[in-house]
């Protein structure tokens, strides 16, 4: 896969951040809030990467916006209780895309994380330096939604078969196909390898950082 590859895409929460354990954790705390049924760990885990928005619609159908609205509160009330930091990142993520900027491609964000989320979490990890671009749910549509992949692609003038998407959801699997872009699918966060191939991924990677090896040389 050298030399195939201009514009590497990430997802963050689950992909470069191992934080889908605390995500289940602050769902399931927001549902005990509200007085609601408390999804079970699957169930919570298989909405992450959706904006938080779609993720309270898909796994509490059939409440009303003020109920929908009270659980978002709580979850993000929940979740930013505990401080994060680099140490946060799966083992050589911090290394890898330094590795992978400086030998010269543009890496970009893409994620279910608000806008306000994604900037605490870049300068939490002292990443912000380290991506070209980034584009968060609250900015244009949710996963699978190709938007903010194609708004990605538009804006740093990269052409789509040299573009990457790297993650560990079956939405960002999803949105690379609708995208028609190249995807590589890591089973360390949200999905497991058996249900992330089903999507067509190059490869399915355990952790994130065996990227450099397979595209870096």
């Amino acid at each position: 896969m050298k030399n195939r590859f201009d514009l590497i895409i990430f997802d963050w929460d689950g992909t470069l951040v191992d934080s889908i354990d605390w995500i289940v954790n602050c769902l399931q705390k927001a549902a005990e809030c509200c007085n609601c049924t408390i999804p079970e760990r699957q169930a919570a885990r298989d909405v992450i990467g959706l904006s938080i928005k779609n993720a309270i619609q898909t796994l509490f159908p059939g409440t009303d916006e003020q109920t929908r609205n009270q659980l978002m509160a709580c979850y993000s009330q929940a979740f930013f209780t505990r401080q994060i930091g680099r140490d946060d990142l799966f083992a050589g993520v911090y290394e890898m895309l330094v590795q992978l900027k400086r030998m010269g491609f543009q890496l970009a964000v893409a994620t279910g994380k608000s806008r306000a989320g994604l900037e605490r979490a870049l300068q939490a990890t002292g990443t912000e330096d380290l991506f070209h671009i980034t584009r968060c749910a609250d900015e244009t549509a949710s996963k699978p939604d190709p938007a903010m992949v194609l708004d990605i692609i538009r804006h740093m003038e990269a052409a789509n078969e040299r573009t990457l998407m790297v993650g560990d959801s079956i939405h960002d699997m999803q949105m690379a196909l609708n995208a028609r872009i190249s995807s590589i699918a890591v089973s360390c966060g949200a999905h497991s390898k058996t249900i992330l191939q089903q999507y067509q991924p190059l490869t399915c990677l355990r952790q994130p950082a065996e990227l450099l090896a397979i595209i870096g040389g």
